[in-house]
């Protein structure tokens, strides 16, 4: 099947793509925010919190979002979700204090917990087999891509004025038609060409999920060392300049967006447990070589190596999720998958900190990449499918 000429996959990548916007669009805006209220108490907190509240309320409320799409249904919630983002998104515009702003950015955490969701059991229910991997790399590849194009755009217009950015929060309301015309109203019926799985879920389809929700949140753990930690470490090795952080990062985001595109063909040939453990390993070797050398060309290398192996292995958990659960329970599959991802990226700066504070980078990055070493076999024998299943990986 030629995804990108369905339009429910274009739909359900459009969906997809938004999701990046909750958290980061906003950072380049945040000197401006806090200088814009600098009368209100704890400004600097305030203003700091608005970035990291709507990944803390999509981990609290993503499980139920999850249940509540298998309860009534995908399409109703994704649709509510995306108003709900457009409508607290860009509420910032004209909204006149700080408190109202941290409380509108904790609704779009709600907002994008129903998203993702909603997004994730629907291609659940739409696509199986190589169909649903190749559709998990082109969403890999929209994530990454939209938030390069995002973030980029949200740099130029907090150069023009501090709360501009959150005009691109409405720019899901455009979505809303198609997703309206193009996504059929599933609920946790077998998709038409009927994957591995079976109306009860694979054999020991629950403990494979317990495994992969533990994967999903140590993998965001340790990935997101980069964003939170890159910053500081290029500047205590003397690149201070705000752009060479940028540069790095870009590396990240880029040669995930490019591995993931690959991600179906890969997968095929490799299988479910064999693609996240070379992914895995990819990323240890760019966390290895972070340290190596400390030049700006070096860190590059490592920040490739380490996008790479991302753009292998993050694509896998919601696709290996909705291989093995049962129809019925895809949303709260999503719900739980979406918790892990938002409780790494939150707890990732309250693990890297510490070992940073005692031992320093170097030694934290080689931490990282040991334990990305260590569970590679855990990850190749631990998500191989049952004997009889192996053709359908």
């Amino acid at each position: 099947m030629d995804l990108l000429r369905d339009p429910r996959a274009i739909a359900l990548l459009l969906a997809a793509s938004i999701t990046i916007m909750s958290n980061a669009t906003i950072s380049p805006s945040l000197p401006g925010i806090e200088a814009l209220y600098s009368d209100t108490p704890n400004a600097g907190l305030l203003t700091r919190l608005l970035v990291t509240a709507p990944a803390l309320l999509i981990a609290i409320a993503a499980p139920f979002a999850g249940m509540a799409a298998d309860r009534f249904g995908r399409k109703r919630q994704l649709l509510a979700g995306v108003i709900l983002f457009a409508l607290a998104g860009s509420a910032g515009l004209w909204l006149d204090n700080l408190y109202a702003l941290l409380a509108s950015r904790l609704i779009l955490g709600l907002a994008v917990a129903a998203v993702m969701t909603a997004q994730a059991a629907m291609l659940g229910d739409i696509y199986s087999g190589p169909d649903r991997g190749r559709f998990m790399g082109l969403q890999m590849s929209a994530v990454n891509f939209g938030g390069f194009i995002f973030i980029g755009l949200a740099g130029w217009l907090a150069g023009i004025g501090a709360l501009l950015p959150f005009a691109l929060y409405a720019v899901a309301a455009l979505y809303l038609p198609l997703l309206w015309k193009a996504l059929p109203d599933t609920h946790g019926g077998a998709p038409a060409d009927h994957g591995p799985a079976s109306a009860d879920g694979e054999a020991n389809w629950f403990a494979v999920l317990c495994f992969v929700i533990f994967l999903c949140g140590l993998a965001f753990i340790l990935f997101y060392v980069m964003p939170t930690q890159m910053p500081y470490y290029l500047a205590a090795n003397g690149h201070t300049d705000p752009k060479m952080a940028g540069l790095v990062m870009a590396c990240v985001v880029l040669a995930a967006g490019v591995a993931s595109l690959f991600f179906g063909p890969i997968r095929m040939r490799l299988g479910r447990g064999g693609t996240p453990a070379l992914g895995f390993a990819i990323m240890a070797v760019g966390f290895f070589v972070l340290q190596a050398v400390h030049a700006l060309p070096v860190y590059c290398a490592g920040a490739l190596l380490v996008g790479t192996g991302v753009g292998l292995v993050m694509p896998n958990f919601v696709a290996i999720a909705l291989d093995v659960a049962p129809p019925n329970h895809r949303g709260a599959v999503s719900g739980a998958i979406t918790t892990a991802i938002f409780l790494g990226q939150f707890i990732s700066p309250l693990v890297s900190q510490p070992l940073i504070d005692a031992f320093g980078y170097d030694i934290m990055f080689e931490a990282t990449a040991v334990v990305l070493l260590i569970i590679v076999p855990a990850v190749f024998f631990g998500l191989r499918p049952p004997r009889r299943e192996l053709a359908g990986a």
